[in-house]
C-alpha cells in the first residue's frame, strides 16, 4: 500500500479519520523523512491561513517510554486554533480528534528568539513567562500502537492546549539555574471529576521544563528547514504524568506546587 502524502495526512488530521497503517513499516521511513512529512503539512497549513503559535515537545517523560515504546523526545507546531488561553478555569472541545489524552505540563512563552542554544542561561534570556497547561493528545493509529517517526509525522500528537496562568518568569529566579531547580523540584496531582488519579513532578521531563525546553531548542535547530524559535512562540516540555484517555462532559484539575498555579479543564 502506497504511503500517505502531506495531503492525505492533514485530511486525517482536519476529519478525525484513524490512518490505515503505520507509515513506519515503509522501507526507509525515518525520522528525517517524518519531520520532512510534518514540515510538508505545516507549509500546507500556512497556506491556507492557519497561524503557528509555537511548537510542543513530546515524550520528554523517561518514565512512559516503555508505554508506548517510544525512548526520545519528538515535536510538532501548536495552532493559534488549537491553543485556548485562561486564567485558571477553562474548555476545549474533542470534536475531530483520534483517541484524545490529557497531559499536565509546563507551558514556556519566549519574548525573543534565543541568541545562542549552547548555553541554558541564553534561553533564559530570550523567556518571558512559564504557565501551566493542559495539551490534549492523540494517535491517528488505533491503541497508541506506533514508532517514533509515526508520532512526528502526527503532528507530535498534539490536538489542543489550554494554557493557564502566566508567571514571568523573572519574577520565580533571576537565572536559568534557579528557573531550572524551582520547576524540577515542583510536584503536580492530577485528578478527574474529583478523584484523584496520579501525581508527578516537573523533574520526570529530562530532569525539568526547562531542560526539556534546552533539549528542543537544539534539536529544532539541528532539523533541516525547521522554523526558529520566534518572539511570542509558545512551547510545552511534556507530560508530567501519564497520558490519560479522555471523553466529553469531564472536568479535570491540575494541582500544581509552586510556583505553578492549580488549572482546571472542562472538556466538551
Amino acid at each position: 500500500m502506497r504511503r500517505m502524502n502531506p495531503e492525505a495526512l492533514l485530511h486525517h488530521t482536519d476529519n478525525g479519520l484513524p490512518w490505515p497503517a503505520r507509515l513506519s513499516t515503509t522501507p526507509g521511513y525515518t525520522l528525517d523523512t517524518a519531520y520532512a512529512d510534518a514540515l510538508a503539512v505545516r507549509a500546507l497549513r500556512v497556506a491556507r491561513g492557519e497561524r503557528p503559535l509555537g511548537y510542543k515537545v513530546g515524550f520528554t517523560n523517561r518514565g512512559i517510554w516503555p508505554v508506548y515504546q517510544v525512548y526520545a523526545p519528538i515535536w510538532g507546531t501548536v495552532w493559534e486554533r488549537t491553543v485556548v488561553f485562561c486564567d485558571g478555569e477553562g474548555t476545549l472541545r474533542l470534536d475531530h480528534t483520534c483517541e484524545p489524552r490529557i497531559e499536565p505540563e509546563a507551558v514556556f512563552g519566549f519574548r525573543e528568539t534565543p541568541a545562542s542554544a549552547t548555553r541554558i542561561e541564553d534561553l533564559f534570556d530570550a523567556l518571558d513567562w512559564v504557565a501551566p497547561g493542559f495539551e490534549i493528545v492523540q494517535s491517528h493509529l488505533p491503541g497508541w500502537k506506533f514508532a517514533a517517526p509515526d508520532t512526528v509525522a502526527d503532528g507530535g500528537l498534539h490536538a489542543r492546549l489550554l494554557v493557564g496562568p502566566r508567571r514571568a518568569v523573572r519574577e520565580i529566579a533571576d537565572h536559568a539555574t534557579g528557573l531550572d531547580a524551582r520547576l524540577a523540584g515542583a510536584g503536580v496531582a492530577l485528578a478527574r471529576d474529583g478523584s484523584e488519579l496520579e501525581r508527578g513532578r516537573g523533574a520526570n521531563v529530562l530532569d525539568g521544563p526547562l531542560q526539556a525546553l534546552w533539549h528542543f531548542v537544539k534539536a529544532l535547530r539541528a532539523c533541516p528547514g525547521a522554523p526558529d524559535i520566534q518572539p511570542g512562540d509558545i512551547v510545552t516540555t511534556g507530560t508530567w504524568t501519564d497520558a490519560w484517555p479522555v471523553a466529553p462532559g469531564q472536568t479535570w484539575h491540575a494541582a500544581f506546587d509552586a510556583p505553578l498555579p492549580p488549572l482546571t479543564l472542562r472538556l466538551e
